[in-house]
């Protein structure tokens, strides 16, 4: 089966070869370390199938409570850090990647995106409530341009993606768009996170993440992004191409008990 690679993975992958190339470094002397929320991503940085860029694509993983840890035992006082710009080519992002980490972000950022694309012009409102929340199953249509109206459906949780697989199996979904998270409200509740977790905390993290998108962003969606426009016409030279396919897309087989 092909799809695509977690965002870290991408970024792995590009980092070892945009970047490199961009750069002027060669991708051996290039180390990427990568903060997550999710403890499943140590695993995943170490599967063979994460070596597209001709190396190991991620070559360490942190969640983020193993650097907060260290940030303390440091002694950072990280609050009053004056705050940098991100580095080029790669440090800009768009407030769709920010909720990328909340249950129902994935969906969003994508049904902006394919709004765009099929209509020609921006969705009139990019806030798109009925995915946000923590019910375990949100299901949402929406009318795009010649599409016609599309029906989605989100879910957290295993148990709740349970419930929408039973659906789609009996025949009483008829849904074009499916996102499943794992942890309860996405990578906010992820395994990797500062505890103790509880819905008000898991909350309060995907309203920081919308109030980002909504407040401090140039850019709100994704192929608005200038950096990955560059990346396309300098690099991946289109959408779906041969190189990033390569680079951004994986293959997993199935595994015996």
């Amino acid at each position: 089966m092909s799809t695509c690679k977690s965002p870290q993975q991408m970024f792995g992958a590009l980092a070892k070869t945009y970047y490199a190339e961009f750069s002027g470094i060669d991708p051996e002397d290039i180390f990427v370390v990568s903060i997550m929320p999710c403890t499943a991503k140590k695993y995943e940085a170490s599967r063979p199938e994460m070596c597209s860029s001709g190396y190991r694509d991620v070559d360490a993983v942190l969640t983020t409570r193993e650097l907060g840890r260290m940030i303390r035992q440091a002694g950072i006082d990280f609050i009053n850090i004056d705050e940098e710009t991100f580095d080029a080519p790669m440090g800009q992002y768009t407030g769709a990647g920010t909720i990328f980490g909340a249950t129902g972000g994935v969906m969003e950022a994508a049904l902006r995106t394919v709004y765009a694309v099929v209509v020609g012009e921006p969705m009139p409102d990019l806030d798109i409530r009925p995915v946000r929340g923590l019910e375990g199953v949100k299901e949402a249509s929406l009318e795009v341009g010649s599409l016609g109206e599309v029906n989605v459906a989100v879910a957290h949780g295993l148990g709740n993606a349970r419930k929408i697989m039973d659906k789609v199996a009996d025949g009483t979904a008829n849904y074009h768009f499916i996102e499943i998270m794992a942890c309860p409200g996405g990578c906010v509740g992820g395994g990797g996170q500062p505890l103790p977790a509880s819905d008000e905390k898991r909350a309060l993290r995907a309203e920081a993440l919308y109030r980002d998108d909504r407040e401090v962003q140039t850019y709100r969606q994704s192929h608005e992004n200038p950096a990955i426009k560059q990346l396309y016409e300098k690099f991946l030279i289109e959408p779906l191409g041969h190189k990033s396919h390569d680079l951004l897309h994986t293959h997993y087989v199935e595994r015996g008990l």
